[in-house]
C-alpha cells in the first residue's frame, strides 16, 4: 500500500469510528501518547527492559512493537494534516526547502 492509499484509508477509518471529529488539541495529546509508546518500544529494542514483571521479547517482537507505534504516530499526523488541509507533498516540499536554506 502506498502513502496516498493508506492516508485515504486512515481518514475513512477514523471517521467511521467517530474519532476524526475530536478536537485537534485532544488529537495532539493522543499523538504525544503514541510518541511516548514509540520511545518505550525503541528503548526496549536498544537497551532492553529490566523489569521482573515483564517477559523478555525477541528482537523480532520488539521491531514489531516499533512498527506498530510508528503507525500509531503516523495515523495521528495524517488526521492533523487532513484537518488543516495540508498535503504530504506541500508539507514535505516546504520542509525540504527550509532545511536546504538553513543548512
Amino acid at each position: 500500500m502506498n502513502f496516498d492509499e493508506y492516508e485515504k484509508w486512515a481518514i475513512e477509518f477514523f471517521k467511521e469510528r467517530n474519532w476524526y471529529q475530536l478536537d485537534s488539541s485532544l488529537r495532539l495529546n493522543f499523538l504525544m501518547e503514541e510518541v511516548g509508546e514509540l520511545s518505550q518500544a525503541v528503548r526496549r529494542y536498544e537497551i532492553g527492559r529490566d523489569r521482573p514483571d515483564e517477559a523478555k521479547r525477541s528482537d523480532s517482537e520488539n521491531l514489531g512493537l516499533i512498527k506498530e507505534e510508528l503507525a500509531d504516530v503516523l495515523d495521528n499526523v495524517i488526521i492533523l494534516m487532513d484537518k488543516y488541509d495540508i498535503s504530504f507533498e506541500d508539507m514535505t516540499r516546504s520542509h525540504r526547502e527550509k532545511f536546504e536554506d538553513r543548512y
